[in-house]
């Protein structure tokens, strides 16, 4: 490793609050969403990030807003978007709202530019699923331009086109965007295109499945002229004292929530045969104790030569208080083994 891992934690804002009615539940999920990100700037992670969603079982659908409060209760922990659904949204009032957060925040302000796992939002916002492709394309295209913070002229199909356009406010030094690639070459190549860092999200099989994305990124950047980019990672996971207590506590909230996906989705039914494959050191979900979260952390960063790693710590129905403590384990006990353990 060329410098030292970033480490950080993501939440979905999973509604997890099931004895009150869903409004209820939104908001209190809303306030501890934000405990959550002070929690987390208090244990000395690097990153908070919260994702984007339009459906009854997750609360949040603005994260900038939310981040923005996050940011009125922290100093130094870099905040964004897990991720932006770029794809159905307006790619410059996407900037602004994040370019606001970066004021506020005194520069700690970033976006993961991504289609998302979900659809909710093409027909809520008015977009065709048809144009899932030329849609992300195009506004990835845009949202670079805005990025360079000088007058914007662009033309495409999916909006209006700017014309030497002055898009406000400015930002103190910058504005860091990823691309959220979740593992596909031409996702891999998009982001080289693009010159942008890619965020890979590992959602299935062994993590160092992901090597080869990894490198077609890589060559791409070499290909198109660009220099070195960083390349991140996320995973879900989950950490307590021990194995056994982590796999205990997070089983029955994971498996409510993959059999609830399976049922919209088609999936067979998940099992705890697949939950404990997952777990184990070639999975994908980085759960366990500190000693067994860091060694998987570790495993996979050197390997793919990661600048950054999230954990999606926020699980289906699990109790704050669980997600609470996991990020305080996350940030004074995962994260010095992980240093250790890339450093020998």
């Amino acid at each position: 490793m060329d410098s030292v891992l970033e480490l950080g934690v993501e939440t979905f804002g999973d509604v997890n609050v099931e004895a009150e009615t869903e409004g209820h539940a939104h908001a209190r999920v809303l306030r501890d969403v934000v405990e959550e990100g002070v929690l987390a700037d208090q244990a000395g992670l690097d990153f908070f990030g919260v994702g984007e969603h339009h459906r009854a079982d997750y609360a949040v659908s603005a994260p900038e807003v939310v981040l923005a409060a996050v940011a009125a209760r922290t100093e130094r922990l870099r905040l964004g978007s897990a991720v932006t659904v770029l794809s159905s949204d307006d790619p410059v009032r996407v900037y602004q709202r994040f370019a606001t957060l970066d004021g506020i925040s005194g520069g700690r302000a970033e976006m993961i530019l991504g289609r998302g796992s979900f659809i909710e939002s093409f027909p809520l916002f008015g977009y065709d699923l048809h144009d899932y492709e030329v849609l992300f394309d195009e506004k990835l295209d845009l949202m670079r331009r805005l990025l360079r913070e000088e007058p914007v002229t662009w033309a495409g199909r999916t909006r209006s086109r700017l014309t030497g356009q002055d898009v406000h406010p400015r930002t103190e030094g910058g504005l860091p965007a990823w691309v959220g690639v979740g593992g596909s070459p031409e996702s891999a190549v998009r982001a080289a295109r693009r010159e942008l860092p890619m965020m890979l999200a590992i959602i299935g099989g062994d993590p160092l499945m992901f090597k080869q994305f990894a490198d077609i990124y890589r060559n791409a950047l070499e290909e198109f002229g660009h220099g070195p980019r960083p390349v991140g990672a996320h995973l879900h996971g989950f950490v307590a004292e021990t194995d056994e207590q982590a796999k205990e506590l997070l089983w029955p909230h994971y498996y409510a929530q993959m059999s609830k996906m399976g049922r919209e989705r088609g999936w067979r039914g998940y099992g705890r045969g697949q939950f404990e494959a997952s777990a184990g050191p070639e999975g994908n979900l980085a759960v366990g104790s500190p000693e067994t979260v860091a060694r998987k952390i570790a495993r996979v960063a050197r390997h793919l030569g990661l600048a950054r790693m999230d954990l999606k710590l926020s699980n289906g129905t699990l109790p704050h208080g669980e997600i609470a403590r996991s990020i305080e384990l996350l940030g004074t006990r995962v994260a010095p083994l992980v240093r250790d353990m890339l450093a020998d």
